[in-house]
């Protein structure tokens, strides 16, 4: 495994590290297992239509059965009608599906080693602001020569309103954070964790240096 140059917020070397993950490989069969999981798994699966039997009305033949030269029909709620219902209508289902732990570490980890062996991502010494400013966080994509990309993934350590406000104007940019330890308490409602997705459909991928140390000790194992 490469090693990755630690850079500052001036986009300046501080340091090398390198991962601990070792040549994992994912195959396409378990990529695609976890980016379909995780697609079916955000589905609301609320639709509802209405069949013959719930639509009001169309309980008096529109015309008698014969002698009118048009085909016989039974009611105006036929879902050939204008107005009629659905022959077939979608109800509300479960999309759900599962993937094992096993898969899920296989998915991710394989997804960061193809991203490093690319050189699309780098490391930040801290991404860290005080006060929401999306200035700064353009200079930061700027001093690390991600400010052309057209999707950038932005890992963090854990979920910081600042930081989260500071890059959330930005149309190429998305952020999340690192996968919480066993028995850490510190997520919040708005912190989400980086997929498998996450990594395959970015361009580019800036983590901070603790956000990768809690991620080798989580998906190393």
């Amino acid at each position: 495994m490469a090693k990755l140059e630690i850079k500052n917020k001036t986009g300046k070397k501080v340091g090398e590290h390198e991962p601990s993950f070792g040549e994992v490989k994912a195959s396409n069969h378990v990529l695609h297992r976890a980016v379909v999981t995780e697609e079916a798994n955000k589905r609301q699966g609320t639709q509802c239509a209405k069949t013959r039997s719930e639509t009001r009305g169309g309980g008096r033949k529109p015309y008698r059965q014969k002698k009118t030269g048009n085909a016989r029909q039974g009611s105006t709620r036929s879902p050939h009608y204008a107005h009629g219902s659905m022959a077939l209508a979608v109800k509300p289902r479960d999309y759900d599906k599962k993937l094992n732990r096993k898969e899920r570490r296989l998915a991710i980890v394989g997804a960061l080693n193809a991203k490093i062996e690319d050189g699309d991502v780098t490391i930040a010494d801290a991404i860290k602001f005080d006060a929401p400013k999306t200035k700064e966080a353009a200079a930061i994509l700027k001093a690390f020569g991600l400010d052309g990309v057209r999707r950038v993934l932005v890992i963090l350590p854990e979920h910081d309103e600042p930081t989260y406000k500071s890059f959330r104007n930005m149309p190429n940019v998305e952020v999340r954070t690192a996968p919480a330890k066993a028995g850490d308490d510190g997520a919040t409602a708005k912190s989400q964790s980086f997929s498998a997705r996450d990594l395959l459909v970015a361009h580019k991928i800036l983590i901070a240096k603790e956000a990768l140390a809690r991620i080798e000790e989580v998906w190393s194992k």
